[in-house]
């Protein structure tokens, strides 16, 4: 049997989040306005707390006249939840709630803002967004509003976060961006110390940011403290960082693109090159907040890395029955190991195939960087040539495999960037600095009245 797969390992989430509502406590009184102190309450109490149901429509919020229900809070918790594979407990989903508000809130008030400013979002806008979010989990709009549902969240509630992205980002690019100008000398400077690295590691990493003040700092290293507790638990990174961190980059998975450690500041700096690709660090405390750190990939500065090997790999697999027991699985084990080390390429995996009933599966030509690999097999990979195999590796449950390098280009030195795409990195660094005062200048000034 015989398919292609685009990457031998992919997946793509996203995700949104909420909080539940607190009802101000009353009394009832008689008709001659005295406290009725017979209260008649029923046998069985049921704290505002729990009632379930997802059409409960209580204020929590109104930020400058509009409504946030615990419903709404509510559905952006649903995704955070099926993220997480539903391992959340209910004390931490409370806690989850408090984190998720406030970014409702902003949310709310990057709307806000952006209509004053006559900048509208339209309703065709906002469908063929959904529609590229549904095409990502390979679902029709139709049915991406089932799974949406299923999961507890709702299409209202994921379109209204799609108009709080769309609408931002179009605000800055009116507002901020072009109040922004790099000089030919910025950029000269910046081509000047790339050739002054030559050679040393660049980083690409994402990051999840706070933001706090000295007197909030406590309570923004909990909630950092709480999302790296769900990302030790299986959390998706991507998920974590579009729902709760407050830097322009969380619509982008937290993608903060390619640095050296000097660019960043000092703390985020010299954790980085502690780090494994994959690795997740944190909560880390910095100027104006605190972050969490994830290392996605490094690269030597105009060098030839060898992860940027372009590889085409064949990927062939077999299972091993139910009804074998330790000595047939290991005999089978043994004899595939066997057959692979001496199948003569690619072209004798077929023969294997059919002598092991298994199955194989096709890689593109591609950067070995980005065929989603873990390290330690990437490591296997760089060190074998054309038509040689990695060993086997798997486990009874999950079948045996091995890799096979059907094809192979060496790296070359990359290319000095030239200075339109200099200037524009620059300019999206400046750009997101300004977006963090100009929201933190939107919470300060607005009215906001909590329920």
């Amino acid at each position: 049997m015989k398919m292609r797969l685009s990457k031998l390992l992919t997946m793509s989430i996203f995700a949104s989040a909420g909080i539940a509502a607190i009802l101000p406590a009353q009394t009832v009184r008689d008709s001659g306005g005295v406290p009725d102190v017979r209260l008649n309450l029923p046998s069985t109490i049921t704290p505002t707390a729990q009632r379930g149901g997802p059409m409960i429509h209580r204020a929590t919020a109104i930020i400058n006249g509009y409504v946030v229900t615990a419903t709404d809070v509510d559905q952006r918790l649903g995704l955070i939840v099926f993220a997480n594979g539903g391992k959340i407990s209910d004390q931490e989903r409370a806690r989850l709630r408090t984190q998720i508000l406030s970014n409702i809130i902003d949310e709310t008030l990057q709307i806000q803002e952006a209509k004053a400013n006559d900048i509208e979002v339209s309703k065709r806008e906002i469908d063929a967004t959904y529609a590229n979010v549904a095409a990502r989990f390979k679902q029709t709009p139709a049915q991406m509003s089932n799974f949406l549902k299923q999961n507890g969240s709702s299409e209202r509630s994921l379109r209204r976060q799609i108009e709080g992205e769309i609408a931002w980002s179009r605000l800055l690019n009116r507002r901020v961006s072009p109040n922004i100008n790099v000089s030919d000398e910025e950029v000269k400077s910046t081509v000047k110390r790339l050739l002054e690295t030559k050679g040393t590691t660049k980083y690409r990493y994402a990051e999840i940011f706070l933001s706090a003040t000295p007197e909030t700092a406590g309570v923004a290293m909990e909630n950092a403290q709480r999302i790296m507790s769900q990302l030790r638990s299986g959390g998706d990174f991507c998920t974590l960082a579009q729902q709760f961190s407050e830097s322009t980059t969380s619509a982008r998975c937290g993608d903060g693109g390619w640095v050296r450690p000097s660019q960043l500041p000092t703390e985020l700096g010299s954790a980085l090159p502690t780090m494994q690709i994959g690795q997740i660090a944190g909560p880390i405390a910095v100027g104006g907040g605190v972050s969490i750190l994830h290392l996605v990939d490094t690269q030597q500065v105009l060098g030839a890395d060898p992860r940027d090997t372009i590889m085409t790999l064949r990927q062939l697999s077999i299972t091993f029955p139910k009804d074998l027991n330790e000595a047939q699985a290991k005999a089978r084990f043994d004899g595939f190991a066997a057959a692979t080390k001496s199948m003569g390429g690619c072209g004798g995996s077929e023969n294997i195939a059919k002598q092991f009933n298994g199955e194989i599966v096709d890689s593109e030509r591609a950067a070995l960087r980005e065929l989603q690999i873990p390290a330690a097999l990437q490591s296997i990979l760089l060190g074998l040539q054309v038509g040689q195999a990695t060993p086997p590796f798997g486990s009874r449950e999950e079948g045996a495999r091995v890799l096979i390098v059907c094809g192979r280009d060496e790296p070359r030195a990359a290319d000095l960037p030239n200075d339109e795409d200099l200037r524009d990195r620059l300019q999206q660094e400046r750009v997101n600095r300004r977006a963090q005062v100009y929201l933190r200048d939107l919470r300060r000034d607005a009215v906001i009245d909590y329920r």
